[in-house]
């Protein structure tokens, strides 16, 4: 039997992200000011960087420090072409704007923040990001850990990598606290998805924004189930009374 999650303290950004359309919205509201985060700091931090950690600080609650899983399938793609666009005008970029540039940047910016000692994850899983987040903190939960924070978080493809993008979207972060339940909660599984296709073929349908808005829309209703096609496997998401 696949584990019961436990979900709660969902935070998100923007406020109404469940109900945002696809593309556009969240752009138009201004941006976190992270109150938390010393001055120092929070003027290094670009606009993903603040939905990210303004969801994690409005989620950790009275937890902290807890293990905390920053996911993102691109991560701050703006601040890397900005690098790249120096190289290529043969500037010299600068180190700390490399620094912020990798993955874990966010991660290690809240743990240095906040003086965390809990560890901290940054996983980039293309369309299965939101999954393979969960499967880790399942995996950190097994192990003993009472609880662990999931943040996830992404924003549009600015060009030229745009193009790439499979589905329209809008800048959004959101984050929850994930504890093991004893029979009712979520459950995550995974099938291949040519022998288990889903009947009316729900899951073929073109998503009309990211994998994870699709799995937040999930959590944050009563529906029964959701079904994630990605490539040749299928995630199954299910709510158990």
């Amino acid at each position: 039997m696949s584990p019961r999650l436990q979900v709660t303290h969902l935070a998100t950004w923007p406020d109404d992200l469940v109900r945002m359309p696809a593309a556009g919205g969240g752009g138009e509201q201004p941006l976190p000011k992270l109150g938390e985060m010393p001055p120092m700091m929070r003027r290094r931090v670009e606009p993903l960087g603040r939905m990210a950690l303004h969801v994690a600080y409005a989620s950790q609650g009275q937890d902290a420090p807890l293990p905390v899983i920053f996911a993102s399938r691109y991560g701050d793609v703006p601040r890397s072409i900005a690098l790249l666009r120096q190289l290529v005008d043969g500037q010299t970029p600068s180190p700390t704007a490399f620094s912020l540039s990798v993955h874990n940047a966010f991660g290690a910016l809240w743990s240095i923040a906040g003086g965390h000692t809990a560890s901290y994850t940054a996983i980039a899983a293309g369309d299965e990001t939101v999954e393979a987040a969960f499967t880790e903190a399942i995996g950190l939960l097994a192990d003993g850990t009472p609880a662990v924070m999931v943040v996830c978080y992404d924003e549009p493809l600015p060009a030229p990598y745009d193009v790439y993008a499979g589905y329209p979207d809008t800048a959004h972060a959101w984050a929850c606290r994930l504890r093991l339940g004893d029979g009712a909660g979520i459950s995550l599984s995974s099938v291949p998805a040519d022998a288990n296709a889903p009947a009316g073929a729900a899951a073929d349908v073109a998503p009309d924004r990211s994998a994870d808005r699709r799995v937040l829309g999930f959590l944050k209703s009563d529906a029964a189930a959701l079904d994630h096609r990605a490539g040749a496997r299928l995630w199954q998401w299910r709510r158990h009374a």
